[in-house]
């Protein structure tokens, strides 16, 4: 048990920054048997010298120290109904805040989102939201997570494979191999492939939607018209758990 809270202790850091107590950057207890193994590995020790070693060159990372682990923050384990998978943070300023997609209140609603909402409204009727934090949907249990939790500013994919997929793949198993029916959204080839990664999703007591990536680039070839809101909500309440109030 003390080694695995030395691991927490250290992950905190990494994703806070150099280790000053902030508040709100704990870890919800029920994620610490899931990645316990993982952040034993030299891979994700490895992480935590990686970022520091960016931060002491001056280099602006994104989302900022504190919020870089909240999607575990704001969903805890046990809460998981929905995952849904980004593939690496908002690399302008101001707009990262640790959950995939969302960006904090008062930051222009990214295209990526616009088009999410856009197929809320065909699907569910919803009106589209002034704004693009998705916090009230990771507190229902919507998972929001990355596949890289950080990102250097204005470098897309600049942290992949640097160590956060092993952390982030861990947590996505963990869902999987919960007995409580979930649902994963799987967005574009870098989601289907993240999901392929994840030993037992495919054993039948999830559901597995899958589109391309809601990009406007891409949108047109399947999101629109996925009905993937619509269908998580009657899954979830057929296996007896609540669905989620997708409106903002």
């Amino acid at each position: 048990m003390a080694k695995v809270l030395r691991l927490w202790a250290c992950i905190s850091q990494w994703a806070t920054g150099m280790g000053e107590p902030e508040t709100g950057t704990a870890l919800p207890s029920a994620w610490e048997p899931a990645l316990a193994q993982v952040l034993a590995t030299r891979e994700a020790r490895k992480l935590g010298g990686f970022l520091r070693a960016q931060e002491e060159l001056g280099k602006a990372i994104y989302p900022p120290r504190g919020t870089r682990l909240r999607a575990l923050e704001l969903t805890p384990l046990d809460a998981v109904k929905v995952v849904i998978l980004g593939q690496d943070p908002y690399h302008g300023p101001g707009q990262a805040h640790g959950l995939a997609f969302s960006v904090q209140p008062g930051v222009k609603v990214p295209p990526s989102l616009v088009n999410i909402y856009k197929e809320l409204e065909s699907d569910l009727g919803l009106a589209r939201p002034g704004h693009g934090n998705l916090e009230d949907w990771a507190r229902q249990g919507v998972l929001l997570l990355n596949n890289a939790l950080t990102v250097e500013a204005g470098r897309a994919g600049s942290h992949q494979m640097i160590g956060w997929e092993a952390i982030t793949d861990a947590a996505v198993a963990a869902v999987a191999q919960k007995q409580e029916p979930c649902v994963f959204m799987l967005w574009g080839n870098h989601a289907r492939k993240k999901a392929a990664r994840v030993p037992g999703l495919a054993e039948g007591r999830h559901l597995v939607l899958s589109a391309p990536h809601p990009s406007p680039f891409s949108a047109h070839s399947g999101f629109f018209g996925c009905r993937h809101f619509s269908q998580a909500n009657a899954f979830l309440e057929a296996n007896g758990r609540e669905g989620i109030d997708w409106s903002l």
